[in-house]
């Protein structure tokens, strides 16, 4: 497995280059509710989110340098990490799920984080899948995690994107309620149904929250951390504003 290496340096530096050109470049806004911080530091916290978009880290990374001022780490797949190695640098540390060795290899160094008192990321479903895809499938790692640390804190994290009336897309996270002890005396496959059932109500809560919006999460309750760049449609439609204005003007 690749292991985390992070550098303080380098996260501030893409920090910056993440807000400032790829999320604004590719996105129309970015909204967030809830606590991404539900305990007092120190204490561990596995963080369970759905996984529909490549975006899914920078994503995350963004709400957690803006939000948290804690180390956050995060599992991701040892080929796109291989593919991105920049990303162990911000925290991210491989899993390989070729083969049940690699797998708990990176199992045990998650549980070494939260032992610390470190926040652990994971995506339950192992890969990337469409966002409508149900139900929610889940690997045993999470519930293995839980075993290992009942004290743990699991908090549901869901993502949704969603394309209406601009040409880049809208992203939002919800921060659900933290859980404890629910997979506690239960088998391993019961704690990973419970918490497949658990992140798929949140989720559909969230896609109604969007559908609401209309294709964005009500700003009522969801706090903006990014408003993208310009699109060619929100370019045009200001053109067209103006060209109506000075035609009003002249008394055409």
């Amino acid at each position: 497995m690749i292991q985390a290496q992070r550098s303080l340096r380098f996260e501030k530096i893409f920090a910056l280059y993440n807000d400032r050109y790829l999320l604004r470049r590719n996105f129309h806004s970015f909204g967030v509710r809830g606590n991404i911080d539900p305990v007092a530091e120190g204490r561990p916290v596995i963080y369970l989110m759905n996984h529909s978009s490549w975006w899914d880290g920078l994503v995350v990374f963004h709400a957690v340098m803006r939000l948290s001022s804690r180390k956050h780490y995060l599992m991701m797949d040892e080929l796109q990490m291989k593919r991105y190695p920049f990303f162990r640098k911000i925290g991210a540390f491989s899993v390989d799920k070729t083969g049940a060795r690699s797998v708990m290899e990176s199992l045990r160094y998650a549980e070494d984080l939260l032992k610390d008192g470190k926040p652990v990321w994971l995506f339950p479903q192992g890969d990337i899948y469409p966002l409508e895809r149900r139900p929610l499938k889940f690997s045993g790692g999470a519930a293995y995690l839980l075993e290992r640390h009942p004290e743990a804190v699991i908090q549901p994290v869901t993502a949704y994107y969603s394309l209406t009336m601009h040409q880049k897309p809208d992203v939002s996270l919800f921060f659900g309620c933290p859980q404890q002890g629910e997979c506690d005396d239960i088998s391993r496959k019961e704690a990973t149904s419970a918490l497949e059932r658990m992140l798929e109500m949140q989720l559909e809560e969230h896609r109604k929250q969007v559908i609401a919006g209309n294709g964005r999460a009500s700003e009522t309750d969801f706090r903006s951390l990014l408003r993208g760049n310009q699109s060619v449609s929100d370019t045009f439609y200001g053109f067209k504003r103006g060209v109506a204005k000075w035609s009003s003007f002249f008394g055409r």
